[in-house]
């Protein structure tokens, strides 16, 4: 259960703001806010309406008793394997999963999500190989042969909730959250293309299956499921075998295959189906092109967008006959936070998912 000091350190990280900085803006010495977050002094209705003003919240957000949890597993190794995401970031992200998490819980008080599937927990270090891994999750949820056509459904079926951000402007891809109590989210980085956010939805499954602590090696075992689940080693044995593997192969790949270009190829490399000379010069030939940051446009592909997320919230309006700024109060964040993260959900033509069941 959070204290109002939790709180007031989650709003503060959600802004970004040092404690210094906070300090300053809610007239507070640094060692005073310090003693205040850590619940040693006694907190009062002024400075949780100052707190409000300064942190841009509504003042019930201080009223929320759900705990605050700290970093997931997959965040614990962005510092040392990214130079670009700072502490500062990983705080301001995992802030925005926690207010995620109290809006979810809410949601679901109300709307019952059934899943039709599970996801398996698989130890890696008892299952056998990462190969094995991805095999085992398709042959569970009975993937056929060929390409997987929406991965995000596939999903949300398992019990994921799927949703996007900016993760405040920070290098990112994705990141996993698995709370007590609540679905699995996976948050994917909403500026990137479609079959980035597709190996992002795949690397960050294989946390979810393989990992419930960090390891060094966790990042490389999560890519290594993604290529494998996305890209099955039979299948692309048959595929690769006898033909020339060229940039003209790997672009009809990429439109069938709804994956990048270079992860095929780093897939072909992976299955011996290609020598390290000629991967070297086919990358080589990305970087002339500047495709190595983004692929032709001509090659590009709509991101499956997540529905259960939405339809859970707008469920709350068509069927519950909340008023928007009801839904929006709910969530105990303020309006613009709500669209960002969500989008604007107001208007009408959000899909309506079976799985989803109002409780009376």
């Amino acid at each position: 259960m959070s204290t109002k000091g939790d709180l007031l350190r989650l709003a503060r990280q959600l802004r970004g703001m040092t404690q210094k900085h906070a300090a300053e803006q809610l007239g507070l010495a640094q060692a005073v806010l310090s003693r205040v977050e850590n619940d040693l002094i006694e907190i009062d209705e002024n400075l949780l309406g100052s707190a409000a003003r300064t942190y841009l919240l509504p003042r019930s957000f201080f009223d929320i008793t759900d705990p605050v949890y700290g970093p997931p597993v997959s965040v614990h190794t962005m510092l040392r394997g990214n130079s670009d995401v700072t502490a500062r970031d990983i705080d301001m992200i995992t802030a925005e999963l926690n207010v995620r998490l109290f809006n979810i819980r809410r949601f679901l008080q109300n709307v019952d999500y059934r899943p039709t599937s599970d996801i398996p927990v698989l130890d890696i270090e008892h299952v056998g190989p990462v190969e094995q891994i991805a095999s085992t999750v398709r042959a569970h949820w009975k993937i056929t042969e060929g390409p997987i056509k929406n991965l995000t459904r596939m999903l949300e079926k398992a019990g994921i909730i799927v949703g996007d951000s900016n993760f405040h402007g920070a290098s990112v891809s994705g990141v996993t959250f698995n709370a007590p109590g609540t679905p699995p989210i996976i948050l994917v980085n909403r500026s990137h293309p479609a079959d980035r956010l597709r190996f992002t939805l795949a690397h960050e499954l294989g946390h979810l299956v393989m990992h419930r602590f960090p390891t060094p090696s966790m990042e490389d075992e999560a890519n290594q499921f993604a290529s494998a689940f996305l890209l099955p080693m039979h299948e692309m044995q048959t595929v690769f075998k006898g033909r020339k593997i060229t940039i003209e192969l790997l672009a009809a790949l990429k439109k069938e295959w709804r994956v990048s270009m270079q992860a095929i190829l780093m897939r072909a490399k992976s299955l011996d189906c290609i020598s390290e000379n000629q991967t070297r010069y086919l990358f080589q030939q990305f970087s002339v092109r500047g495709w190595r940051t983004k692929e032709p446009a001509s090659l590009d592909f709509a991101f499956d967008p997540p529905t259960v997320l939405p339809s859970l919230i707008k469920s709350h309006v068509d069927d519950l006959k909340y008023a928007w700024p009801e839904v929006v109060e709910l969530a105990r964040i303020r309006e613009a936070d709500f669209n960002e993260f969500y989008g604007n959900l107001s208007g009408p033509g959000t899909p309506t998912r079976p799985t989803l069941r109002i409780v009376n």
